[in-house]
């Protein structure tokens, strides 16, 4: 099946969330405290981000997504696409994050868990509603196995079968994530994105791995992603732009926003950045803020 040509590029801040804080790990462990979630946010909305991702990395933990205050606050403030995930399991859970403000959710454990749930849910909500979220880790054979629980729990589940299937079931888009590269800023693995973009009708979003300007273009090119999701290219340029402020002794290390110091491995970039790169490789993103309203 082949897809819609694709106007333009999304680019996609993700915000990883534990309690009150923003947080970025590698490999999505180790995490680090970087500020407040709402104040990152409203720098990307203002700054042209197409779309937001709120992702609750603990929600496993506790059974159930915690962003509702986070998400009400930030749908106040900012009129760009929010996708929320962590922690999703049922019809009602979907319908208390969108009515706090979100336009799509996310979803990876409860979906491999129960299936129809993404029939339903894309009955129930539209099928652009639902974002599922695929966690994907490279074996020694080649072949690539879906996690859960924030890149912990094995599932013995193929990445491309469930990529098919998904997008059978209806959901509306895939976020694709290597955990093998997350937060290494070592570049997407392009070949895993190409290989589920090849095989499913609907967008694919590339997460994990962007480290500098050219890993977007290289996944856009090579990869077929439909849209780039970053974080630490972001997150860091935004603390370097915006050094000192708040302490953040809520929870969690702490150690790191202190030092002031950056990752070595991420030449960290703006939005705007991002943006001219990708123009200037013929890739088409959107030149400015569009603003829309909530659903």
């Amino acid at each position: 099946m082949r897809k819609i040509s694709k106007l333009y590029i999304r680019i996609i801040p993700r915000l990883d969330i534990k309690g009150p804080n923003l947080v970025k790990g590698i490999h999505l462990e180790g995490l680090r405290v970087l500020g407040k979630p709402q104040q990152f946010s409203r720098y990307y909305y203002e700054h042209g981000a197409d779309e937001l991702i709120y992702m609750d990395v603990v929600a496993s933990l506790y059974g159930r997504n915690s962003l509702l205050h986070i998400v009400e606050q930030t749908s106040r403030e900012i009129f760009i696409p929010l996708t929320v995930g962590g922690g999703l399991r049922t019809l009602a859970d979907i319908r208390a994050v969108l009515r706090a403000g979100a336009d799509k959710v996310s979803l990876n454990t409860a979906a491999l868990a129960q299936p129809q749930l993404v029939r339903e849910a894309a009955k129930s909500y539209g099928s652009s509603t639902i974002v599922i979220s695929i966690e994907a880790k490279k074996q020694v054979n080649g072949s690539y196995e879906c996690y859960t629980d924030n890149g912990r729990e094995r599932t013995r589940m193929d990445v491309l079968d469930w990529a098919a299937r998904v997008a059978e079931l209806g959901a509306g888009e895939i976020l694709l994530t290597s955990i093998d590269r997350e937060g290494t800023g070592q570049g997407y693995d392009v070949e895993l994105t190409r290989r589920v973009a090849e095989i499913v009708p609907i967008p694919v979003i590339a997460c994990g791995g962007a480290g500098k300007l050219d890993d977007l273009g290289e996944v856009i090119e090579h990869g077929k992603a439909d849209a780039v999701c970053a974080a630490s290219l972001l997150h860091y340029r935004y603390l370097q732009d915006n050094p000192g402020g708040e302490e953040f002794f809520t929870e969690g290390n702490v150690d790191y926003l202190r030092s002031g110091q950056t990752f070595s491995r991420v030449r960290a970039a703006n939005l705007d950045e991002i943006k001219g790169h990708l123009a200037g490789q013929g890739i088409a993103c959107r030149p400015a803020r569009e603003e829309t309203s909530h659903v």
